[in-house]
């Protein structure tokens, strides 16, 4: 299977303080990759560099067979049109609906005619398990649950290849978790998707990540299987499951 995603020898630095030291790391097509870690551990700052809002010290960083720490402009936004992103706190435009948020990104990189749009971008609400009433809502008026799913849809307005995720079940209740989790495999499955996700939630560790990343001490200390990753004997890694 081939990776889609290779992060090579990338190093850090910021204010004076370095936050990662010949970092490496491979995620391979279909893959749901978790990137865990205590805080400060850089899995922020890390994410800034896949989103190509912090060029990287040192490194290469390849999505896609491209180099997104030295490509052009030009290259970098057809990278950018590849993977959509949903961020914390969902970032979405307060003055905009729904259906408004999801057409943004749609107007901005495409051409389709206005009726095609609307029609994509409510496919979009239903892919997220959103009702179609929910099109017409601000994000004021949402659930927290419906508020992510509304974040979803927007990070899939594009057809992206790549999902990146930051804390996507941060600030949801359990049963929320539970089917935002469900939502992320059945996003996987039905669009083909490879995901990278930086979480704490152990739940969606369980449920979810197929594979799993700890960052610490500037490094990936430990990179497989869930149950791979919670064998390794590194202190901070025992440390780490030991109070989840």
């Amino acid at each position: 299977m081939e990776n889609l995603l290779e992060i090579k020898d990338v190093s850090n630095v910021l204010g004076g303080t370095l936050i990662h030291e010949h970092l490496n790391l491979e995620v391979k097509k279909g893959t749901i990759m978790a990137i865990i870690g205590s805080s400060g551990a850089g899995k922020t700052t890390l994410l800034q560099n896949l989103l190509m809002l912090l060029k990287p010290t040192q490194g290469s960083i390849h999505m896609f067979g491209e180099d997104i720490v030295s490509c052009s402009e030009k290259v970098a936004q057809q990278v950018r049109q590849r993977f959509g992103v949903m961020f914390q706190q969902c970032a979405l435009f307060s003055n905009l609906t729904v259906l408004e948020n999801i057409l943004f990104p749609i107007k901005q990189f495409s051409r389709l005619d206005s009726d095609f749009a609307k029609s994509l971008g409510m496919l979009k609400i239903r892919l997220a398990g959103l009702p179609e009433s929910a099109a017409h809502k601000y994000p004021s008026e949402l659930s927290g649950g419906m508020l992510k799913r509304a974040a979803a849809a927007r990070a899939i307005a594009l057809d992206p290849e790549l999902l990146l995720l930051d804390e996507p079940t941060s600030g949801l209740d359990p049963k929320s978790t539970v089917d935002f989790d469900d939502l992320i495999m059945q996003l996987r499955d039905m669009l083909g998707l490879t995901i990278v996700m930086i979480t704490h939630d152990v739940h969606s560790l369980f449920h979810v990540a197929n594979q799993v990343a700890f960052l610490g001490e500037k490094q990936v200390l430990a990179c497989g299987t869930l149950k791979e990753v919670k064998q390794n004997p590194h202190p901070l890694i025992q440390s780490y499951f030991g109070e989840s």
